[in-house]
């Protein structure tokens, strides 16, 4: 495969001083173009490595465990090893629910990411609530929706007020090579955390990624 990024050696060295606080400092109209590679720094391990344009580690997973039924949790770092969230799977749930909490911590989430399940409308994946609460009818909880399709790498995330705040793509192929599904951009706007879009993504991949029988 070609390599997603030739200082990738480098950039492990370098992971620690490279912190989120530097992303502050861009202007309001740009958005970050981050390039997700779904597979661990570590030998022997499944996870996530995400590279800013400059090839910067800026997030990182070295414990994904692949499958939709997998009930394990999933930690979040930053490019340093600093944990961000741990994602887990909500119990005694029947529907595909997730919840999301700060750094190491299992209580008091920071918000819940339910799969989607209304066959009237295909093209939203999931949503993603404020603290435990579900969707509920009205829908007044939900902080962000997401549409598209994860299998094809193309998906976009909306705030409650419809704005477009993230955006899955495939990344383009680099002479005549192409990356697969398993290298892809993430482009995140200034409104939007850029850990939470990644956490996202990983929700996404939980749901969508791992059985042939999804079509989104």
């Amino acid at each position: 495969m070609t390599k997603v990024y030739p200082n990738i050696g480098a950039t492990v060295v370098a992971a620690e001083q490279t912190t989120l606080k530097s992303y502050a400092k861009l202007e309001a109209s740009d958005a970050v173009v981050l390039t997700v590679w779904k597979k661990s720094l570590l030998f022997n391990c499944n996870g996530f490595t995400v590279f800013d344009a400059k090839g910067n580690l800026v997030f990182r997973v070295d414990n994904y465990m692949a499958g939709s039924r997998s009930n394990g949790e999933i930690v979040l770092m930053d490019g340093g090893g600093k944990p961000l969230f741990t994602i887990r799977r909500k119990r005694l749930s029947l529907a595909d629910n997730w919840l999301v909490y700060d750094g190491e911590t299992v209580v008091n989430p920071l918000f819940s990411v339910k799969k989607h399940m209304n066959i009237l409308n295909t093209k939203c994946l999931a949503h993603v609530s404020s603290g435990t609460t579900g969707s509920g009818s009205n829908g007044k909880n939900i902080v962000y929706e997401i549409e598209g399709s994860y299998s094809q790498r193309s998906c976009a995330v909306y705030d409650e007020n419809r704005r477009r705040v993230a955006e899955i793509k495939q990344k383009e192929a680099v002479g005549g090579v192409a990356f697969g599904v398993d290298v892809f951009r993430l482009i995140v706007e200034p409104n939007m955390e850029m850990s939470v879009a990644m956490a996202i993504v990983i929700l996404l991949d939980q749901m969508f990624g791992s059985s042939r029988r999804f079509s989104t």
